[in-house]
């Protein structure tokens, strides 16, 4: 695995540190138009990422199945769907308030957010693998993925991991941690994904013959995060508008870095 391959699988990871970092710029969690903006825009970045860089390679790659060759991207995003829902229901899985209660309630707040760091975790392994499988296919020579697009892929799971690493470091910070040990935390649960995304390419000769359904297995798993986390949480309240808003935008840039460059 060259340098800048490895590099690529970093690029997630970047983003959770940059959200986790907020813990040291910020004294408050963001505000709820802002909170709403990047999920919006996380949740367009992933959709047209899915596609894009995922669905549409895995398609390509299965040509030689004629008419049929819908089949490993369509069986695929199903499994990544379910995968995800099994995870959902057998794990632990809070969603944090941007207002949290102070005083009597800090040691039940750390533990609700140290159970949110077990599932942020556990849901970017499948985002670790989606790196990892597109840098896998360029390592094994697949002409349907380019370097341009797997780099652009991490960019937009990136993109997405900024406000996961302010909504782990920052209420474990108000829940009485120092700021050191909340980055260390929010960092930490970016983490797994540079290590799922080493992994999958490590295994690439094990994985070429199945690639097009794990690149369909990790575009399910993404959009199983974006239907049922992000969208539902940048639309609730005041200031659903902007949610929607900076989906699309999120959605058209993302589709036109993944054309352009790819």
């Amino acid at each position: 695995m060259g340098l800048c391959a490895f590099l690529g699988l970093l690029i997630p990871l970047a983003g959770t540190t940059a959200g986790a970092a907020c813990v040291f710029l910020l004294k408050k969690a963001f505000a709820g138009r802002v909170q709403k903006t990047l999920l919006g825009f996380a949740s367009g970045v992933m959709v047209a990422a899915s596609v894009w860089s995922l669905l549409i390679p895995a398609m390509d790659m299965s040509e030689n199945m004629g008419r049929l060759a819908w089949i490993p991207a369509a069986s695929g995003l199903l499994l990544g769907i379910f995968f995800l829902l099994f995870m959902d229901k057998n794990v632990p899985h809070l969603h944090l308030d941007a207002e949290r209660p102070e005083g009597a309630h800090e040691r039940k707040n750390l533990s609700k957010t140290m159970m949110m760091v077990m599932a942020v975790v556990l849901h970017n392994i499948p985002e670790g693998m989606a790196v990892g499988v597109v840098f896998a296919g360029i390592q094994a020579g697949q002409s349907d993925i380019t370097a341009a697009g797997a780099y652009t892929l991490a960019l937009g799971i990136a993109i997405q991991n900024f406000p996961e690493g302010a909504i782990i470091s920052m209420p474990l910070r108000s829940a009485g941690l120092s700021k050191g040990k909340a980055f260390l935390y929010g960092f930490l649960s970016g983490v797994v994904e540079p290590a799922a995304a080493v992994v999958t390419v490590l295994v690439t000769g094990l994985i070429t013959p199945v690639l097009p359904y794990l690149l369909a297995f990790a575009a399910g798993a993404m959009l199983y995060v974006v239907v049922e986390e992000l969208i539902p949480e940048s639309a609730e309240g005041e200031h659903s508008n902007a949610g929607t808003l900076s989906f699309a935008a999120g959605f058209v840039i993302m589709m036109i870095l993944d054309v352009a460059l790819g």
